[in-house]
């Protein structure tokens, strides 16, 4: 067993206000819990990575290359790899979430960008 404290994860702040914290995981998976304020929106990006986002609390819209969808509290979403996307918080409040990886992967996909 290997639990993760939320006040002792590893963090990182790609953005102002946009936080993101590494929970427990391995190579196989990882969990990353994140908030974003209102109106901010990741750059289009993809991975590897296999990702499903869950919104824990507010509004965040999912764009692709060809489609979008608004997840409201308590929905998901599945990317499949390499599928380019981007996250935008578009309500008034913090949005808040949970997305998981497989495979695994570390704070370095943001750090390591150029």
């Amino acid at each position: 067993m290997h639990p993760v404290s939320f006040d002792d994860a590893e963090t990182y702040e790609p953005d102002e206000g946009w936080q993101r914290v590494s929970m427990a995981g391995s190579d196989a998976f990882s969990f990353e819990w994140f908030e974003k304020p209102p109106g901010h929106s990741s750059p289009m990006h993809d991975h590897e990575n296999e990702q499903v986002c869950l919104v824990l609390q507010g509004e965040m819209t999912v764009y692709t290359e060809d489609d979008e969808v608004t997840l409201g509290q308590w929905d998901s979403v599945h990317l499949e790899s390499w599928e380019a996307h981007r996250v935008e918080n578009t309500g008034d409040e913090t949005a808040v979430g949970l997305d998981v990886f497989s495979p695994g992967r570390s704070f370095d996909f943001w750090t390591d960008r150029e």
